[in-house]
């Protein structure tokens, strides 16, 4: 590549960095693409062609997000090869809950200074996010923002496009009474409620580098788990199972999210005591003085995704769950009440 300007560097620009990147990026991309891909990096765009057979009306489901400021325990601890697996998950985590399958991923990596080596551990998380949804990362862009940023930081951001016949949507309307409600285990905070965690790691003035005997590794590690991707066996499960409602257990936790799958007039009764809740949560209301409602209306208290299904169907959903990887188990059931959603200190 013959392009160099040396005024853009003065400037804190270095091209040549973007394009040791791309070169340092292609190994890890190559593993992402799949039978649909029909363009290669370099392009002005990424070309995805879907194979439409079997399809009787294909609607396309789009999703776009961010890592949040998950972001700035990566820069304290310096480690950036699973962030992206982050932001893959925040993306085709909400498409499944359409019940589509994501065909591609593109990322938006801006920051202050390129640094190439960093720049390939941020992308290749990017591709293992990729890979575990079985999406291609067909393109996306690097931009070098001096002044904008500082050197050692950077924000990632993605989008995401999936496929789902429109017969087959879910979208909660065909939720009913008596439905249960089945949880799939999170792997942490997963990318969200990362600004109410620092505020209580700045305020206690923890050290993230401490090494912790209630959580089995160091603060930062167990903060930095990356976001579990529940693609794959939501797929699977939609094979054999009607699923009435899926919900992605994001920021605003349970009072936000579950009731965005469940039909007006109806509630979802969570049963408390069901719920397997990671330490890590034990250990930041602790620490943090965090009222229990706050919590639950913050974090995804150990529930990752949240499905609904025929009480029938649950035993059979559950089996095909936890033979795809999954910690699935029943956390509750659909009812009527005006409340959307009741946490329940009852057994099930």
């Amino acid at each position: 590549m013959n392009s160099f300007s040396e005024t853009y560097k003065s400037a804190g620009v270095d091209i040549t960095a973007g394009y040791k990147s791309v070169e340092l990026m292609k190994k890890h991309i190559g593993k992402t693409l799949t039978k649909g891909v029909i363009s290669g990096i370099g392009g002005f765009g990424g070309l995805f062609e879907p194979d439409l057979e079997g399809f009787k009306r294909p609607v396309f489901v789009s999703g776009t997000d961010g890592v949040g400021t998950k972001l700035k325990l990566a820069f304290m601890l310096d480690k950036h090869d699973t962030i992206g697996i982050d932001c893959v998950a925040m993306c085709v985590n909400d498409i499944i809950c359409c019940g589509a399958r994501p065909l591609f991923f593109l990322d938006y990596l801006a920051m202050g200074k390129n640094v190439p080596e960093r720049t390939e551990m941020i992308v290749g998380g990017v591709a293992d996010g990729c890979v575990q949804a079985g999406a291609a990362l067909i393109g996306g862009e690097t931009a070098e923002m001096p002044g904008f940023y500082p050197e050692n930081e950077y924000d990632l951001a993605g989008f995401s496009v999936g496929i789902v016949d429109r017969e087959k949507i879910i979208d909660g309307s065909n939720a009913k009474e008596g439905d249960a409600i089945i949880a799939l285990a999170s792997s942490g905070p997963h990318s969200n409620g990362f600004s109410l965690i620092r505020k209580i790691l700045n305020d206690t003035d923890t050290d993230i580098t401490e090494y912790s005997g209630e959580l089995g590794c160091t603060i930062g590690e167990s903060l930095l788990t990356p976001t579990k991707i529940y693609v794959k066996s939501v797929l699977k499960l939609l094979e054999t199972v009607a699923v009435n409602g899926i919900s992605n257990i994001t920021g605003g936790g349970f009072y936000e999210n579950i009731p965005r799958s469940v039909p007006a007039g109806l509630s979802a009764k969570i049963y408390e005591k069901n719920i397997k809740t990671p330490p890590v949560f034990a250990f930041l209301q602790k620490l943090g003085n965090i009222p229990k409602r706050d919590m639950f209306n913050t974090f995804n208290m150990g529930v990752g995704m949240s499905l609904t299904v025929r009480r029938d169907d649950a035993g059979k959903a559950i089996e095909i769950l936890r033979q795809n990887g999954e910690d699935a188990y029943v956390i509750g059931e659909i009812a009527n009440g005006e409340n959307p959603l009741e946490l329940c200190r009852a057994d099930y």
